[in-house]
């Protein structure tokens, strides 16, 4: 994937080595928010766990077995999005996603999700797209049900993070349901 240019304050970049140090930039001015969520924050401690995790997302694209892009707002870093493994025989794929302290609240993640939606399902032509939210994460469970993804269940107990076990919410979304909601 190349750039890609959502409107005039958004952008999806490919991750690439020089975006390192914004991304972990990004990671230590919203720490204390990004761990309620996400258990590897507190291993993040220096700049080269997340050029690791670059080199990484890198690999991973040139396999064809997933894709990460930067979220750009007004040229700053304001979050990370990718696809899961791509399971390209049963064709689908999950999608992750986090943002920055200060960026949340605006729909710039719902936007990125929305193409990331567009190419896996159009594109790529996979049959199905899943995300997968903590119970409590009221804003990260909004992007899927903005979408019109169909809350399928919930996974108790499937991930430890610093406060304890949380749920998962599991949300779905088939070719055939995005088609008739474009």
């Amino acid at each position: 994937m190349f750039n890609y240019v959502i409107d005039d304050e958004l952008m999806l970049k490919p991750l690439a080595p020089e975006h390192s140090r914004p991304m972990f930039q990004l990671v230590e001015r919203s720490r204390e928010r990004l761990r309620r969520w996400l258990p590897w924050v507190d291993a993040v401690t220096e700049q080269d766990h997340i050029v690791s995790f670059v080199k990484n997302a890198i690999k991973q694209a040139t396999d064809n077995g997933g894709f990460t892009a930067g979220l750009w707002v007004r040229g700053e870093l304001a979050g990370i999005i990718g696809y899961h493994e791509i399971d390209w025989r049963n064709r689908s794929v999950g999608i992750g996603y986090w943002l920055g302290q200060g960026y949340e609240g605006k729909g710039y993640m719902t936007s990125a999700c929305r193409v990331f939606v567009d190419y896996a399902l159009l594109e790529m032509e996979l049959e199905r797209v899943e995300i997968r939210c903590a119970t409590g994460n009221t804003p990260s469970r909004g992007i899927p049900e903005r979408l019109g993804f169909v809350l399928e269940g919930v996974i108790r107990q499937v991930e430890k993070l610093p406060s304890g076990y949380v749920n998962h919410a599991v949300y779905g979304l088939l070719r055939s349901e995005w088609r008739l909601l474009s």
